[in-house]
């Protein structure tokens, strides 16, 4: 029997309903799903070999970088942070500048800012010990419901279903929850945690199993699920014949699994536009580093304008930095386009040549173009510069 939920239905009624349908005929289904992990896991540089205990900094680490970024991209940056820094009592002996400029390109940048202090909270007041709740993992910087769930469940064993976009995918279609996100995700939650691994006990709803407790699996299973959605129930075209689950999927059953996760229409910041201002001396550059707090805050940039939605490019050129032997602004042809979570943004780039004695302006300062892979540059900034030096 699959229940499928209907808009009509009162929420907590269709959730009580739904979690008693999955616990009565779905108790097959954890099992199902960690027999198919067991064949088919992936190799991720932060997992360990089955048998092998988890490393909870490591997975501190790569949950923390994989927020809002894919498991491709985060690889190379987490085997870098692990060779520089291999636990977190190195990590929080270390500078937030070098933390900074190791993360440049990965984005999101208070994620790194985190990152640090977070590290620095558990060398000092922990002992150099993650705690092994999510109560306790939840009051560590940049550490929110997710993070702690993920962290208890993969590191420590706990009985807990942390579900990512991965698992809200699976689950939505599983169940072909109707609800649209982001109003459905408690339900999905209630909805992921059936699917959890254990002894009886545990499955009974004894929420005290024992960190590090060998009958669960509930890391095991909330990896199985993330498995299961990057390789196989995907968005487009998921391969529903090789799912363990596909008997019993209720979206599969009715032919309109792509349209799961039901999803809002997304809300589009307004274009906000500005300048930049690359300016040379011989084979120096001139930069500076943004406030601590706030969108890239700590990052290295280029001077500019500020970036507003209405900006205008002569109100923009007014803000250019003030510079001796700077009569004229080359304006490059084109524009720098980049999205960020919650606005698009261009820039229009400006280009100036000083003489070598020039001062920084206060605030700013010269750094040498061949050096600037060392320092904390966003991608935004990346872009600006290979515009404006015509690279």
């Amino acid at each position: 029997m699959i229940l499928i939920l209907k808009r009509d239905v009162p929420l907590s009624t269709a959730t009580e309903k739904k979690k008693q349908t999955a616990a009565e005929d779905g108790a097959g289904r954890p099992a199902l799903l960690l027999a198919w992990y067991d064949r088919h896991r992936r190799k991720l540089p932060w997992r360990p070999l089955r048998g092998v205990a988890a490393d909870p900094y490591r997975v501190w680490l790569s949950e923390i970088m994989l927020q809002q970024t894919g498991v491709k991209t985060v690889g190379p940056y987490f085997e870098k942070f692990l060779a520089r820094w291999p636990d977190v009592e190195a990590l929080g002996s270390a500078s937030l500048d070098d933390v900074l400029r190791m993360w440049a390109g990965l984005g999101y940048y208070s994620r790194a800012r985190n990152l640090h202090a977070c590290a620095v909270a558990v060398r000092r007041d922990h002992g150099g010990a993650f705690p092994d709740t999510e109560e306790g993992l939840r009051s560590l910087p940049g550490i929110g419901p997710y993070t702690a769930s993920a962290i208890s469940a993969i590191a420590f064993g706990r009985r807990t279903m942390p579900v990512d976009g991965n698992i809200e995918r699976v689950v939505s279609r599983l169940f072909a929850v109707e609800e649209p996100l982001p109003q459905a995700k408690p339900l999905i939650k209630e909805l992921a945690a059936t699917l959890l691994a254990g002894d009886e006990k545990t499955r009974a709803g004894d929420e005290k199993t024992r960190a590090g407790d060998e009958e669960s699996r509930a890391g095991d299973s909330a990896q199985a699920l993330m498995d299961l959605g990057s390789s196989i129930c995907t968005p487009r075209k998921p391969a529903c014949a090789l799912c363990p689950l596909n008997d019993d999927c209720a979206a599969r059953l009715r032919g309109d699994q792509e349209t799961f996760p039901r999803k809002a229409p997304k809300k589009t910041g307004a274009l906000r536009r500005g300048a930049a201002f690359v300016v040379t001396r011989g084979d120096q550059l001139l930069v500076r580093t943004r406030s601590e707090k706030g969108l890239l805050g700590g990052m290295t940039e280029v001077p500019g304008s500020d970036w507003l939605a209405a900006q205008d490019d002569k109100d923009a050129l007014k803000q250019a930095p003030a510079l001796k032997g700077v009569t004229r602004w080359h304006r490059k042809t084109g524009v720098v386009t980049h999205v960020f979570t919650h606005f698009p943004l261009e820039l229009v780039v400006y280009t100036a040549s000083v003489p070598a004695r020039a001062r920084a302006p206060g605030g700013m300062r010269w750094v040498l173009v061949a050096t600037l892979a060392e320092e904390a540059l966003p991608n935004v900034m990346r872009k600006v510069i290979a515009h404006g030096l015509g690279s």
